[in-house]
């Protein structure tokens, strides 16, 4: 899928858990998550509304947890027949036209890093 009205966050699984638990909490649903098993890494599919991070110390401590934002590219989606290679896989797969706000998932992101470094 080409980014443009939507990108993508992608995170490590402990991380991105952390994340889709507080989404829910908040009742930001439904959620289309894909899983990338072999890296250990989730991809939350967002709305493109991410503005550069201003603060470097922010910028830093997105880049050490390993946290990619996808504004422009492909994103690449779980296939829709079985994969035995399981390279992408559907977590919480896109049931509707909605996608939460791709800062709101990255200032949910630095909010759970800002409390693990205390």
């Amino acid at each position: 899928m080409r980014a443009g009205f939507v990108g993508a966050v992608m995170m490590p699984i402990d991380l991105a858990q952390q994340v889709k638990t507080n989404l829910d909490v908040r009742g930001i649903a439904p959620l289309s998550i894909i899983g990338h098993p072999r890296a250990n890494m989730w991809t939350f599919l967002a709305r493109a509304d991410i503005q550069p991070i201003g603060d470097p110390d922010e910028v830093a401590r997105l880049w050490k947890a390993r946290v990619v934002v996808i504004r422009d590219g492909d994103i690449a989606l779980p296939s829709p027949v079985p994969d035995p290679l399981m390279i992408r896989t559907w977590v919480s797969p896109a049931i509707s036209a909605f996608r939460p706000s791709g800062a709101v998932v990255i200032e949910c992101a630095l909010s759970i890093l800002r409390q693990t470094r205390r």
